[in-house]
């Protein structure tokens, strides 16, 4: 029998789409929440909401005992873990069974199966399904696991036993970076899953991420709903996803399907989960894979599945879990023509996808885009809704902050097409409908790398964002002259606004006899650009030094113009934030400020021989002491911001003079953290 009523152990997007799901099916949904989430979209879109603790996962979300304490006192009969937090903890999931609740997910048994990377791989070896050459034992010497690597040959994977999300993982290129890498490896993973144990694999070069979602019940059916590509990655962090994978052929589509079921079988596998391979190509052009790991979880990427598939993946996870058979079999599934999902994060790309933190000034999406707040046809994807072609799933409103508390997703974009090239196309134009102010996002860097020559034919492997660095990193942002007409048609905008029948009063420029000039001081990107508006017998003209430009400005809506400049016609849409600018137009986009001379003169960054954090989060470890001397590019500081370790460098050569902070101090974003002498 369904659920009368569940708890959502979880926060943002994926606990408002499981409430989403949960309504459409008449079941009521319990909301927990932290100090930093009392007014979250995702409080509101539950039934109830518990407060149960403390803004950090650690006093909130990864408590248990409260989470099921809030499931008890509401009457919920089971918990959906969402993914992250105690998503993939056996013991949470036995604590649930105990409690006499249904956890939503795999039995703690194939929890734990799964959850050790090193043990899962040594099951895997055993049901016959491909590994690729590592260490993959209990020993945790530091000595022993160089060891190893060394045997193993460089390059090496250093990876978390107990982790997932990217945490806990570096690639180690030569010997002598091993023992650092090791520590903030093993530093990062204690932090994130209170398990520092480690594995060591090859480093597959060329490595494409190609993972399997895979569904069991209690009867003992097991299906796979085929394949996504996630080899787009930073940071080891995924960034986009596809389903079904490029390049793909059905023998070894069926191939990977039937292991990734054999390994779900080999331990008793139930609900939603994702068996991760890693793929390499060979020399007549097909893949060989290997085993990587098994998420005992629903994934972030999903959505792509259920576009592909036109099947809702959280209704699948609480039919299962209330002991009814899988929907279908798998001579029933069918892949309907390909998805592709975006991950909106809060990070500057240009300054190594540092997270970024911040109140959402302006959170526009796309007007043709659904969600599951909708209802239940709100379903992007062939054959249930033809005609939704894009879709969003976000935790976040206008308005809302992102704190440093959590990781840095603000939304997921998921676009459907026939085929991957309208695919492809309706990706561009959504993330250009895309308008986030008020912080840094990826939004252009994720236009940047769907327009790539690799992702856009299909050259896939997790080095493609390395791979092609010149045109992704630091690339030219709107023109200028696009820039400044924005803030011009912005400026006229507001003008006209306070307009009078009167010509006296009119603020338009207008004059009796002559023209009229007007003078635009801007900046962007650290530069400084002076423009003038010249304003004469009904035209108007842009100048910037020796260059000239006819103007014209027509309104569309609000924020909205139609502006041709120099016989060129394009649509920008400006949004102003105290002096501050944001224009966006189909081609890209830029910020830019206006320019007051004596305030440029007297602004001040940290005093000289200062080293500022690039943003807010906690001191982890400081590499260097007081008296140390330092050469340009050595390792000072690690700081850790929305659940990663963040390495901070010294920019010169020098001496330390003073540690302003303590580890375990909480930095705000530009806090000095500590001093430097110039070298003798």
């Amino acid at each position: 029998m369904m659920f009368k009523k569940i708890l959502i152990a979880n926060r943002g997007e994926i606990a408002c789409r499981v409430a989403a799901t949960a309504k459409k099916m008449g079941v009521r949904t319990v909301a927990v929440y932290s100090d930093a989430d009392a007014n979250a979209k995702h409080v509101l879109a539950c039934d109830e909401a518990v407060h149960i603790g403390g803004s950090s996962p650690r006093e909130s979300y990864l408590l248990g005992a409260r989470v099921i304490a809030a499931a008890k006192a509401t009457d919920a009969q089971a918990v959906h873990p969402g993914y992250g937090f105690l998503s993939e903890n056996e013991a949470f999931a036995q604590a649930c069974a105990d409690a006499g609740l249904v956890f939503i997910g795999p039995p703690p048994s194939a929890i734990k199966a799964m959850g050790l990377k090193a043990e899962s791989k040594q099951l895997m070896e055993k049901a016959g399904v491909p590994l690729v050459p590592g260490y993959h034992g209990a020993g945790q010497d530091p000595a022993m696991l160089k060891g190893e690597a060394d045997r193993i040959g460089y390059p090496v994977l250093i990876k978390a036993s107990a982790g997932g999300g990217g945490k806990g993982m570096r690639i180690v290129t030569k010997t002598e970076e091993f023992d650092a890498a090791l520590a903030s490896c093993k530093r990062e993973a204690i932090n994130s899953f209170g398990d520092d144990a480690v594995l060591i694999e090859r480093y597959v070069t060329k490595p494409r991420h190609i993972e399997i979602q895979v569904f069991g019940d209690s009867q003992g059916n097991c299906v796979y709903l085929f394949e996504r590509d996630c080899s787009v990655q930073r940071r080891h962090q995924k960034v986009l996803e596809e389903a079904p994978a490029p390049g793909m052929s059905e023998a070894r589509r069926a191939e990977m399907g039937a292991a990734a079921v054999s390994a779900a079988k080999a331990v008793g596998y139930v609900g939603a989960g994702t068996v991760e391979f890693i793929a390499e190509p060979t020399a007549d052009g097909d893949l060989k894979f290997f085993f990587m790991e098994m998420n005992t979880r629903l994934q972030v990427e999903h959505p792509v599945t259920e576009a592909i598939t036109g099947l809702d993946l959280v209704e699948w996870q609480l039919r299962v879990a209330a002991g009814e058979p899988l929907p279908l079999q798998q001579h029933e599934l069918r892949i309907h023509g390909h998805a592709i999902e975006a991950r909106i994060c809060a990070e500057n790309p240009d300054s190594n996808f540092l997270p970024a933190t911040g109140r959402l000034d302006v959170y526009r999406t796309p007007s043709d885009a659904v969600s599951f707040e909708r209802g239940p046809h709100a379903r992007v994807g062939a054959p249930n809704a033809p005609n939704a072609p894009v879709r969003i799933d976000a935790g976040v409103r206008e308005g809302d902050a992102i704190s440093p508390f959590y990781d840095s997703m603000i939304a997921k974009l998921i676009v459907w097409g026939a085929d991957r090239a309208q695919a492809l196309a309706r990706l561009d134009a959504a993330l250009a409908a895309t308008h986030i102010v008020g912080l840094h996002t990826n939004v252009a860097f994720l236009r940047r790398v769907a327009a790539s020559d690799s992702f856009a034919h299909a050259d896939l492997d997790t080095a493609l964002i390395e791979r092609e660095r010149a045109v992704l990193f630091n690339a030219p942002h709107l023109a200028i002259d696009l820039a400044a007409a924005g803030v011009v048609a912005h400026a006229l905008a507001a003008e006209q606004a306070l307009e009078t029948t009167d010509p006296w009063s009119r603020r338009d420029g207008w004059r009796l006899h002559g023209s009229a000039t007007r003078r635009f001081d801007i900046e962007s990107q650290g530069t400084h650009h002076a423009f003038t508006l010249e304003r004469s017998a009904g035209t108007q003209t842009l100048v910037n030094g020796t260059r000239r430009w006819p103007l014209a400005i027509a309104p569309r809506a609000a924020n909205t113009y139609d502006v041709t400049l120099a016989e060129q016609r394009t649509t920008l849409t400006v949004y102003a934030t105290g002096e501050r600018f944001s224009v966006f137009s189909p081609d890209g986009s830029a910020v830019v400020d206006e320019f007051d001379p004596i305030a440029h003169s007297a602004d001040g960054a940290v005093e000289a021989g200062g080293l500022a954090a690039p943003m807010p989060g906690k001191v982890i470890a400081f590499l260097a002491k007081a008296g140390d001397k330092v050469t340009q590019g050595q390792p000072l500081a690690v700081m850790e911001a929305m659940k990663m370790e963040h390495t901070i460098a010294a920019p010169r050569d020098g001496t330390i003079a003073e540690l302003l902070y303590a580890v375990g101090d909480q930095v705000s974003e530009g806090g000095e953290l500590l001093r430097m002498a110039p070298a003798p």
